[in-house]
């Protein structure tokens, strides 16, 4: 990950223990890195309790587009808090949930717990996907397919300074509900010097001009349960009238250019441009960001010494 705010953030939390361990002749540094850890803490905690959270009630997603009702167990946060959290909580780049609406969180957890995963919510307005192709598809065949076009995105993540994915496989075989327009599958991914495979989760809602997405950050270890509350998740979202999959009108709203196997596959994603390409995912990062004040603590008092 590349999240200039948090480290900068990191960096600015050092100071105070910086400036009351030199000594006159600065040849020692004392850092107490629990004290460091206590302070970005009590940082996150204060950013956490500025949020909004919702519950047992149902809120618009979009303009007019869909209404949420909120699944039980969970809480909800709009848009805004939503970018707050991922960038400046999860150390997600920044930019990366612009269009968001919003996240549903398990109600009884912090968001700060390292236990807590997320439900990400957002809209792509790619037109009208034609589904004829759901019945076809091989989905081992399109999971080969996808690991080599992860190995092709590596070589541009490398060339951008982004670390290495390796798609291990279905965490959740991919399935599609014909009636209802639903779609979900679940990958699990290893990221080059991560500890443990990350869940990467898309229920995807398909409507008249597009299709709501919910992705699930967290860990592997999260899957048993989100398919727990899966059901309610599936029923949790509904198109307002004039926005769902059959108020298509042929001939006056536009047709996505892919079916179910390139949505599911990640085509589409070249269209978005050159982050998408490489595969950008959404991660839970925080404990990058403590390691990263231990790492940087170690290196000064290293500096400060040498002086």
């Amino acid at each position: 990950m590349k999240n200039l705010l948090s480290l900068v953030t990191a960096a600015l939390l050092l100071l105070p223990s910086l400036a009351a361990a030199q000594d006159d002749d600065f040849t020692e540094v004392d850092i107490n890195i629990d004290s460091m850890m206590l302070a970005y803490q009590q940082h996150m905690d204060s950013i956490e309790s500025s949020l909004t959270f919702y519950a047992d009630t149902t809120v618009q997603l979009g303009d007019g587009l869909a209404s949420l009702d909120i699944p039980r167990g969970y809480r909800y946060i709009n848009g805004a808090d939503a970018q707050t959290v991922l960038v400046d909580m999860w150390g997600n780049m920044p930019g990366i949930a612009d269009e968001s609406y919003g996240m549903l969180f398990p109600d009884s957890m912090s968001v700060n717990d390292e236990a807590c995963y997320g439900i990400h919510i957002y809209f792509t307005q790619d037109g009208y996907i034609d589904d004829e192709d759901a019945e076809d598809i091989d989905y081992g065949e399109l999971l080969q397919q996808m690991r080599n076009d992860t190995e092709e995105g590596n070589k541009l993540r490398a060339q951008a300074g982004y670390e290495a994915i390796e798609l291990i496989g279905w965490a959740q075989a991919p399935s599609y509900d014909a009636v209802n327009k639903r779609l979900h599958w679940a990958k699990e991914l290893y990221f080059e010097g991560e500890e443990g495979n990350t869940l990467n989760y898309n229920v995807r809602f398909l409507g008249r001009r597009g299709y709501l997405t919910m992705n699930v950050i967290g860990s592997i270890e999260d899957l048993p349960r989100v398919n727990e509350n899966l059901d309610g998740i599936l029923t949790s979202v509904s198109y307002n009238e004039g926005h769902r999959y059959a108020d298509f009108s042929p001939g006056i709203d536009e047709v996505a250019g892919y079916g179910i196997a390139a949505l599911i596959a990640g085509k589409v994603l070249a269209k978005t441009g050159f982050l998408a390409g490489i595969g950008i995912f959404l991660l839970k990062g925080w404990k990058l960001i403590m390691v990263a004040i231990v790492a940087a603590g170690a290196g000064i008092k290293k500096m400060m010494g040498q002086s």
